[in-house]
């Protein structure tokens, strides 16, 4: 079982992103204030959990938590000031949301920058620790996903229904053979070849 809180005595929010690691698509993020009394007993970081197991969380999540915020941050935008900043800006974007302030934030992962003047702790594997990091892990996931298989329609071609626009061996493929759109990261290496010189 996950840890309810960790900052006792205070209203406190986890957040977390998704799609760090995409070739294509935005990076998402989301921000979740859960009740004390809270309990899931599946509950975990969304990397963990299978794909229906995120979809039955996710109307649960949205019920039941005090508040919660999910935001997207934008391949322009990733590739004007990185991932990692774009990734901090989306956590910022999401507490933005929050119909409440909290009063701590934590944070999964060991980067991040300071929200609004309101303290903040970084914990690696939050997701794993702590129900409202995991919480906004499958919020972000969730949200993330619904996100690529709607612009999959848009360029079947990539097949980002399935691989949300990670860089699996089909993407990398399409990507050779089509080129990219522009929901692709310009600023990220798409294909393993491109920093070889043809001689």
């Amino acid at each position: 079982m996950l840890l309810k809180i960790y900052k006792t005595g205070k209203l406190e929010a986890g957040t977390d992103e998704a799609g760090r690691g995409c070739l294509a698509g935005p990076v998402t993020a989301a921000a979740l204030i859960l009740p004390a009394q809270f309990t899931d007993g599946i509950l975990n970081d969304s990397k963990l959990l299978s794909e229906k197991q995120r979809s039955r969380l996710r109307p649960i999540l949205e019920s039941e938590a005090i508040c919660y915020g999910v935001a997207h941050v934008h391949p322009s935008k990733i590739d004007e000031i990185n991932i990692l900043n774009a990734s901090i800006l989306a956590m910022h974007y999401a507490l933005d949301e929050l119909a409440k302030k909290p009063e701590f934030i934590i944070v999964d992962g060991n980067r991040f920058k300071p929200y609004k003047e309101i303290p903040s702790e970084c914990i690696i594997k939050g997701d794993q620790k702590y129900l409202s990091i995991a919480g906004a892990s499958v919020l972000a996931k969730t949200y993330r996903d619904a996100y690529m298989e709607r612009i999959h329609n848009e360029f079947p071609m990539y097949n980002w229904k399935q691989n949300k626009g990670y860089p699996t061996k089909q993407h990398r493929e399409a990507i050779r053979k089509y080129g990219i759109t522009k929901y692709h990261r310009k600023s990220f290496r798409q294909l393993p070849e491109q920093l070889k010189l043809q001689l």
